[in-house]
């Protein structure tokens, strides 16, 4: 009789983890970044507070240098329902159906990084969240993520947008990055950054655009000797899986995943900010010259973004008075 009661225990046991294990939610995170990256250290924390907030049950089984693929191949998943996540930003979400997101990549956009979680925080971008969903498959799980003010690393002297007629750069193979570069009078090239390093060594390119943590990482300090810190862009990352996959989890895992990424998010945005000073220094220490715009000069910068932003409802796509409504969500 023991026997068949411990034989009992031991199968109701059996079928407990069976229950438990299949309750379990595991996602698949792919992502550009190596892990000696910040985003990439901020990905352990994040896969660390959400396994344990979830009690377990949800593991995210994280995949640095692309090796889960590239983030085209990993949003066709998502669109299919796989238990997938990546990291995307303004410019790449606009082609989903929601054009409004590349503000979020525009020259310019935001003075500061303040206005910008000002409007991160804001109804208006929290409907701008629910449209994607909707209309492009793709749910928004955070978006504190600093990926980097974007400066230009180049061969010769820029101080000014006077230095940047004739001026060949890469720039993100986006339509919003070529036209608003365009419109400065570069010689906009989309260009993978694998490609840019024997570019800009053989003169087919002048100039790369990045963030310095970004430049230093990719040893293009060894091409490119002169570093304008004119910040034309605060670029942040927006972290993405698909609604379908999205919709199949309970509210509460729902917003384990998000608050979760957005604490990790902090975590990266502290890293940032030291990598990108020790990326300085070590630009600086390899020979680059690195100048830093007066007041009156980058006052030339934002004026001379402003006529993509007249032009962009026609040429992006925009909601009309889009600059606007985002200037009162920030003054308020």
């Amino acid at each position: 009789m023991k026997k068949v009661l411990l034989g009992a225990v031991a199968v109701a046991a059996m079928m407990s983890m069976s229950v438990s294990a299949a309750d379990t939610v595991e996602i698949n995170v792919g992502y550009e970044n190596a892990i000696t990256e910040p985003a990439a250290q901020a990905a352990e924390k994040w896969k660390e507070l959400v396994e344990e907030k979830s009690g377990g049950s949800i593991t995210l089984n994280l995949f640095p240098n692309s090796a889960l693929g590239k983030k085209n191949d990993l949003i066709d998943q998502m669109l299919l329902g796989e238990n997938v996540i990546t990291v995307a930003d303004g410019a790449f979400l606009a082609e989903y159906g929601v054009k409004d997101f590349g503000f979020f990549y525009a020259p310019y956009a935001f003075a500061s990084w303040d206005d910008e979680w000002k409007v991160i925080d804001s109804d208006w971008y929290a409907d701008l969240c629910d449209q994607l969903a909707t209309t492009g498959g793709l749910r928004v799980l955070s978006s504190n993520w600093i990926y980097g003010a974007r400066d230009i690393l180049s061969t010769k002297e820029i101080h000014t947008p006077a230095d940047l007629p004739g001026l060949k750069m890469r720039v993100s193979s986006n339509d919003l990055s070529t036209t608003s570069f365009s419109d400065l009078g570069v010689t906009a090239v989309g260009m993978d950054m694998s490609d840019v390093y024997q570019a800009m060594s053989g003169g087919t390119i002048d100039a790369v655009e990045n963030p310095i943590s970004s430049l230093y990482n990719r040893s293009f300090q060894e091409v490119g000797k002169y570093l304008v810190k004119n910040e034309h862009i605060l670029a942040t990352s927006m972290w993405i899986c698909g609604e379908l996959f999205y919709s199949t989890l309970t509210e509460e895992q729902q917003q384990i995943l998000s608050e979760c990424a957005d604490e990790a998010g902090l975590v990266n945005n502290e890293l940032y900010d030291e990598a990108a000073a020790a990326a300085e220094q070590g630009m600086i220490d390899a020979g680059v010259v690195v100048y830093e715009p007066t007041e009156e000069e980058k006052a030339e910068w934002i004026s001379a973004a402003q006529p993509f932003f007249e032009s962009a409802t026609e040429t992006m796509g925009w909601t009309e008075g889009l600059y606007n409504s985002v200037q009162e969500i920030i003054a308020q």
